[in-house]
């Protein structure tokens, strides 16, 4: 495995281009050429998981059970936010990127980008608000006149589905209650932690796996709210440009990466594990994802 990191300047320029649904130069037929080769490496875009130094990074584990399923080399691209994923599988910077659902959703709207495989939604809830336990806060409809800490623009958990949850108890963001991003789950528990906020929304999967994950002790926090479930809980996006052997080889190979043998080192990949799974999934499974980006203030017609 070898890991990379897309530089900061084209960083912006990715997050902006993903924001605006301008096009990016595709990469060179060079480039192209070179990543069809049966042997190549499999590039994926991440987002860092984890910094602590005792844990297996759950990114490192995915990268090392694709290799033993394809047995080719995997090559790893960090970038700081959801749009990066999406916008450097676009511009075939890389291969694949693993993303939950509404950035799925904006990204395959685009016309631009194909899902290989989607993980469909269970009955479960997605997402909750995190209090500190001494918090005078006790119901969502509390939060009114709040700063709650949101983890990405682009989030299904940390941002999308709470502000579904927060405008179906009468709340709307700007109007009712601050909203801030943090930069992801972390710096959102983080924002919590050092009272900058009043709540940190997040992943309801996340606050049951503990530390490092979830940073709070039992007894120090609170769960405030649940949001609805999703129908699509996560996909894994392709560059449109993947040559049809590794597309067929991926097809094959994550359904049994993510398989319940593989769920402690996948850490929190590991919400996919038993989910039904759709090869190739046609766009359509994305339709009911309009109406609550929406809510969000993004509509998916307008990114194309």
């Amino acid at each position: 495995m070898r890991r990379y990191t897309l530089p900061a300047v084209g960083l912006l320029g990715i997050a902006a281009l993903a924001l605006t649904g301008c096009q990016t130069p595709a990469a060179d037929t060079d480039a192209n050429a070179a990543a069809a080769a049966p042997d190549a490496p499999i590039t994926i875009a991440t987002l860092p998981a984890s910094d602590d130094p005792t844990q297996v990074n759950p990114v490192d584990a995915l990268a090392e059970l694709i290799e033993k399923e394809t047995g080719r080399t995997v090559e790893i691209t960090d970038v700081p936010d959801y749009l990066s994923v999406v916008e450097a599988i676009r511009s075939d910077h890389v291969d694949i990127g693993i993303m939950s659902g509404f950035p799925s959703a904006l990204a395959v709207n685009t016309g631009e980008v194909d899902a290989l495989l989607a993980w469909k939604g269970s009955d479960e809830p997605v997402s909750t608000c995190v209090v500190k336990d001494d918090s005078p806060i006790k119901t969502v409809a509390d939060l009114k006149g709040k700063t709650v800490a949101f983890a990405d623009q682009a989030s299904s958990s940390g941002y999308f589905m709470p502000v579904y949850m927060l405008h179906e108890a009468g709340l709307e963001q700007g109007e009712d209650y601050e909203g801030i991003f943090a930069g992801g789950h972390e710096g959102s528990f983080a924002a919590l932690q050092q009272d900058q906020v009043d709540a940190a929304c997040t992943a309801f999967v996340l606050t049951e796996m503990g530390a490092p994950m979830f940073p709070f002790a039992d007894g120090e926090w609170r769960a405030v709210g649940e949001s609805p479930s999703m129908d699509v809980m996560g996909t894994v996006l392709a560059r449109q440009s993947l040559d049809d052997e590794t597309r067929t080889l991926l097809e094959e190979a994550l359904p049994k990466v993510f398989s319940e043998e593989n769920a402690d080192a996948l850490a929190a990949y590991s919400s996919f594990i038993g989910l039904e799974v759709e090869i190739a999934p046609d766009p359509s499974i994305f339709a009911s994802f309009a109406e609550i980006a929406g809510v969000a203030g993004v509509e998916l017609k307008d990114l194309k």
